[in-house]
């Protein structure tokens, strides 16, 4: 307000002065600064380790902005590429009135390490918008608040560019200034459509503050997005025949099973160890001390006289074999992801070269694995402590040794039984020079590792997901892995099943049971994996109780026989397929942030959705029965705005599973028989009111 005496006309210089000079004010204390700007998300390690995100996804930074007094303030986001060249600053809105939290969607366009910020600042044309609104109506000091406001937005169209609406504004100049019109239609120029969005686009700032910038790393498509088929090699034309010595599949005959993988839509092949197997304290079937001559081993006992972690086993074929294969995946557009699993047989190389690398027992013998009650002799775990930077020049040579033969996936075997000052040296070694290679981490562990693990550096990590089976037990695991705390370090890689585990659900549930879990798992996360086996639902445990399976191809050759699978109807391969591709032609599903759970009146009954905005908007919505032996009923209640819909609106849905469409409002009955129809994938088409009742 003006001081006592002074004239109206004084008052506006002087104010328009102020505001040019604060515009030009360096940012405040970055202690907390003119504008505050508090609490900003995503946040990882208190901003001392990079937040995570793949090029072109799009994600949404927040931050408490707010000032005192009652004027207002605006917010925006600056995202600078690797290169230290700012991008087109992007507008923050507040996400609550009153909440002064603010929040921008922002979309990094390529990898490497970015930075992002939020700047804050006063912004006068809103405050008076505010003050106008009030007091033009009232009667109150009409021509010194409009003189104020042509003044203002004066100033403020000396930073609109003329092809972005500049005229607009200081046509509101104009009328603002013109006495003989009323005051309310002087106001309404200023508060014409055209106006707001060109001072939205450029607004007039002061007292700007910035934020410190915060790392942000950005990498490529597959650490985010990805389907993955695991493997055995050596069962892919594997003969076993009784009373004779097996004969071992190989790197040529598992490339001859590529295709079909391929035409499922898988993206990533997994291979477990495919190192020589040391023979001493050897696994026989199931596991078992009892060994035979021709008993193969597991995989995961690397290392013989053969070799050891840069080596293959003679069986699979040669290193010239091995680069066959994944020149074959490559061809179909697929890429070989290998098993690294820091540990040894007694018979490898390293046991003679550096024993320090192992813990002794106090008489004298290596210590083998153990995770009671599961014993594994045929195992020595690695030590460490003792030479980690002879460890980890080690671990670095082999990797780069797979790398130099087309491997850029590795799937890290336990790594939360490994110091993780390990992995952050060798993961940030190896993304130094090669910024493509993903490491997932198979940390079925306390969430605070795996949390951990994720911050320094794997791209990806296994997850519950086993092991949560109910409506509540998925809701709440999925809205914890979306959120802004884990999305930021820890990107989820949902598989089905594992030659180590075989769910009680999948035992017991049948092929419902593995429709089911495979529809979860494929709509739910955007990197998601299978075993080999799963497409036909095998399904038999070693014993009750237990997760291992009967027969387990970790310790035995189990070749399949695909084509009478397929011609008997014993396969799921059809739904793999239809997912996949769902999962291919739908950004919706290739995303992990956006995840929205509906309403349903039953417990068995599971709806979601996921959804993309943008020039191209897209919507899937998902409804589940989670019970594999009974056909489910239930009212399934749309969140009508989080599809991007009207609450009263009724729009076709099309089940990509069956090809139907139905017509969709906010309350739906719908009917699951597991046998039959276990699931609803529905993709929304563009809207429009159509009439009629909402039955599917």
């Amino acid at each position: 307000m003006p001081a006592t005496g002074q004239s109206p006309m004084k008052q506006i210089e002087r104010t328009k002065a102020h505001i040019v000079a604060q515009s030009a004010k360096p940012p405040g204390d970055p202690m907390i600064g003119r504008i505050p700007v508090l609490d900003i998300r995503p946040l990882v390690d208190c901003g001392r380790r990079p937040a995570k995100a793949v090029a072109g996804e799009s994600f949404e930074v927040s931050a408490t902005v707010f000032r005192e007094g009652h004027d207002a303030v605006g917010a925006n986001v600056v995202l600078l590429d690797p290169a230290g060249h700012p991008g087109p600053w992007t507008p923050m809105r507040e996400l609550a009135p009153g909440t002064d939290r603010w929040g921008a969607r922002v979309s990094p366009a390529s990898e490497g390490r970015w930075t992002y910020t939020v700047e804050a600042w006063s912004d006068p044309v809103a405050t008076w918008r505010q003050e106008a609104g009030i007091k033009i109506p009232a009667g109150i000091d009409a021509e010194l608040v409009l003189a104020e406001g042509a003044a203002l937005h004066e100033t403020a169209a000396t930073g609109v560019p003329k092809r972005a609406g500049r005229e607009a504004v200081l046509h509101a100049v104009d009328v603002l200034r013109d006495e003989k019109r009323e005051p309310a239609a002087r106001l309404a120029a200023a508060l014409a459509p055209e106006v707001v969005a060109a001072l939205g686009r450029h607004p007039l700032r002061e007292l700007v503050t910035e934020s410190r910038p915060l790392p942000l790393q950005v990498e490529r498509r597959r650490a985010l997005f990805g389907s993955w088929y695991e493997m055995f090699p050596r069962s892919e034309g594997a003969v076993v025949t009784p009373g004779k010595p097996p004969v071992s599949g190989t790197f040529r005959t598992a490339a001859e099973r590529l295709p079909g993988i391929a035409a499922m839509g898988f993206d990533v092949v997994y291979l477990p160890p495919v190192h020589p197997i040391g023979t001493a304290y050897r696994k026989g079937p199931d596991n078992t001390l009892s060994v035979g001559p021709h008993d193969v081993g597991s995989p995961w006992a690397i290392g013989s006289e053969a070799g050891g972690h840069d080596a293959v086993h003679p069986d699979l074929g040669t290193l010239e074999d091995f680069d066959h294969f994944v020149e074959k995946a490559r061809d179909l557009r697929m890429e070989v992801a290998l098993d690294f699993a820091l540990q040894c047989s007694p018979d490898h190389p390293w046991v003679r070269k550096h024993p320090a690398w192992f813990r002794h027992r106090a008489d004298g013998s290596i210590a083998y694995a153990e995770n009671p009650p599961k014993k594994y002799q045929d195992i020595y775990p690695l030590d460490f402590d003792t030479d980690l930077r002879g460890i980890t020049r080690e671990t670095l040579r082999v990797l780069r040794h797979w790398m130099d033969h087309g491997v850029r996936i590795f799937r890290v075997d336990n790594p939360h039984t490994k110091p993780v000052l390990f992995w952050e040296k060798v993961i940030a070694d190896i993304n130094r020079r090669d910024p493509d290679v993903i490491f997932l981490a198979e940390a079925f562990t306390r969430p605070a590792m795996m949390r951990t693990l994720g911050a320094i550096g794997f791209q990806q990590s296994y997850t519950y997901f086993t092991w949560r089976n109910t409506k509540q037990e998925l809701t709440d695991y999925l809205t914890e892995l979306s959120g802004d705390a884990a999305a930021s370090c820890m990107r989820p890689n949902f598989f089905v099943n594992t030659p180590d585990i075989l769910h009680a659900y999948l035992q017991d549930g049948g092929r419902p049971a593995f429709e089911i879990r495979a529809v979860l798992a494929a709509t739910l996360s955007p990197s998601w994996g299978v075993y080999a086996g799963y497409e036909l639902c095998e399904g038999t445990a070693a014993q009750p109780g237990s997760e291992e399976y009967l027969h387990s191809e970790k310790y035995e050759l189990r070749p399949r026989d695909w084509e009478a699978a397929e011609r008997e109807n014993r396969t799921i391969a059809p739904l793999i397929t239809t997912l996949n591709r769902l999962r291919r032609r739908h950004p919706a599903l290739q995303q992990l942030r956006d995840v929205h759970f509906h309403h349903t009146d039953h417990e068995a009954v599971i709806a979601y959705s996921k959804r993309t905005t943008g020039d191209a908007p897209d919507v899937v919505l998902t409804v589940v029965n989670l019970d594999p032996r009974h056909t489910q009923e239930a009212t399934v209640s749309l969140d009508m705005p989080a599809l991007g819909l009207d609450r009263h609106e009724s729009v076709p849905v099309r089940d990509e599973l069956t090809g139907e469409t139905y017509h969709w409002g906010r309350d739906n009955y719908v009917r699951l028989d597991p046998a039959q129809r276990p699931a609803h994938v529905f993709t929304l088409r563009p809207s429009s009111p159509i009439g009629g009742s909402p039955t599917a």
